[in-house]
């Protein structure tokens, strides 16, 4: 159910609209709030506040928050689309659930609001002297709050959408869910066991990106019926007519009772595919990005060198904690999940950026040495990929490069591959 919850919670706030929608009915919440002190019995004991100064405060801000909203949303919508232009695509989710910029926009259409709704009840006489002083306290608060959250987005949005923050915002949800798959391998089922002799294939009915599965569900659905399922499909497949989700392990002669639908439904199926419970899909991002700061027309090699760093950072942490990691708590003992594959996310990190940067000398060079440190990890699987993919990095620069001079360091760095 928390898992559930935070994926939701994530979704939402890939939504520019819901902030804005809830900080707008706050803001007529706190104008009638205001209204509670009247029932009070504090007047004695309070200042009296002058209406007209409300009325000026209020007039100031309802004037200026509806240019400043606006620029807010131009300035957002240049950095959502210098995002697709300098990294991928893909990586719009992540730029888009800006908690600073979000959180900006929604205090200045709030305050917006506030200051509009708060006019119109001051001129209609709705407060007294109590209410009054407590209008003029909010309306204080909400004109301080404005002057924080500018000063902070104006130091956000010169960063939101640039290449390294972008970037960054990859790497980070890269991180978070291979750290959850590290404390969850299985997401809480049991590993893979040797196959079983009655198994029926469970198949989608929808075309797109397995996005999140309900293991808790598929768990309950296991025990009323007294059945074993085998995930096929981790999130990040893509389902398709004749792709397998599940398999499921039975012991009744009559399978066809069983309510398939019912499993199919706990695959979430999506248009693209998240970053929650998809690591691979992150290290394609960093893939993607790389690749086209190495194409012609943009022609960054830093770029992908930077890349390349942190997928050693990734993989090092990957290789570091999954070689020390202690049994996994099982909760789902009727549902079977595969672990990630790493020869898989070595495939989605390295294939693309050792293909675009074969005829870079500087970048092979990088690369190379970005495998050797990895093949010095205590993890012998990740040891043996990365000289395989070193060694295929290689051939393709081999048939890459022209200049004597560039193989012959190309080749030095390569000694690794098969120590003398």
């Amino acid at each position: 159910m928390k898992d559930r919850l935070i994926f939701l919670f994530n979704r939402m706030g890939e939504r520019l609209w819901i902030k804005p929608i809830i900080m707008c009915f706050l803001s007529i919440g706190m104008v009638f709030l205001a209204h509670l002190a009247d029932q009070t019995q504090l007047g004695q004991d309070l200042p009296e506040i002058n209406v007209q100064s409300i009325d000026t405060l209020l007039t100031i801000i309802s004037s200026s928050m509806l240019v400043i909203a606006t620029f807010a949303a131009g300035s957002m919508v240049s950095a959502y689309a210098s995002t697709s232009r300098t990294t991928t695509p893909r990586s719009f989710a992540l730029v888009i659930s800006d908690d600073v910029s979000q959180n900006a926009l929604s205090i200045f259409i709030g305050v917006f609001i506030f200051s509009i709704i708060a006019l119109i009840a001051l001129e209609n006489d709705y407060y007294g002297k109590e209410g009054h002083f407590s209008l003029f306290v909010l309306t204080l608060t909400a004109f301080a709050l404005v002057i924080i959250t500018f000063v902070r987005w104006v130091d956000r949005i010169a960063r939101l959408g640039r290449l390294e923050e972008t970037v960054e915002k990859v790497e980070k949800a890269t991180h978070d869910a291979l750290q959850k798959r590290l404390v969850s391998p299985c997401l809480g089922g049991t590993s893979i066991k040797p196959p079983h002799e009655n198994t029926l294939p469970i198949y989608g009915n929808q075309i797109g990106y397995v996005q999140r599965i309900d293991i808790e569900k598929l768990q309950a659905l296991a025990e009323s019926d007294n059945l074993g399922i085998i995930v096929e499909a981790l999130p990040g497949t893509f389902s398709a007519p004749g792709r397998k989700l599940a398999s499921i392990t039975h012991n009744q002669s009559d399978a066809s009772q069983l309510n398939t639908e019912v499993i199919s439904a706990c695959f979430l199926i999506g248009n693209d595919r998240k970053f929650d419970d998809d690591p691979r899909f992150g290290l394609i991002v960093l893939s993607e990005t790389a690749s086209r700061a190495l194409s012609p027309a943009v022609n960054d090699p830093g770029t992908a060198i930077d890349i390349i760093g942190r997928m050693v950072r990734l993989f090092t942490f990957w290789s570091n904690h999954h070689n020390h990691k202690n049994a996994a708590a099982v909760y789902y003992d009727r549902v079977q999940v595969p672990e990630l594959s790493l020869q898989e996310m070595f495939g989605d990190a390295f294939t693309s950026l050792a293909r675009d940067g074969a005829g870079m000398v500087e970048v092979s060079i990088r690369l190379l040495k970005a495998f050797e440190a990895l093949s010095k990890t205590e993890d012998p699987a990740t040891q043996n990929l990365s000289k395989i993919h070193a060694q295929m990095a290689l051939e393709r620069q081999e048939k890459a490069m022209q200049h004597s001079h560039d193989l012959e360091l190309i080749k030095e760095h390569s000694k690794f591959i098969k120590p003398e």
